[in-house]
């Protein structure tokens, strides 16, 4: 089974209002900068419970 990506590299494809779309360049997933962010918080909260 694949390890689920991490996201490493992005770009904004579509800005609405106050929210930006952005793509995964390694998946294709597409997701809103705010859901990027907070998978980014939850990845430090989790090296830091670990370390």
């Amino acid at each position: 089974m694949a390890s689920p990506c991490k996201h490493p590299r992005v770009r904004v494809v579509a800005r609405e209002e106050d929210v930006e779309y952005v793509e995964c360049q390694e998946c294709g997933e597409v997701f809103d900068s705010g859901e990027f962010r907070d998978m980014a918080i939850e990845e430090t909260q989790e090296i830091e419970e670990e370390g």
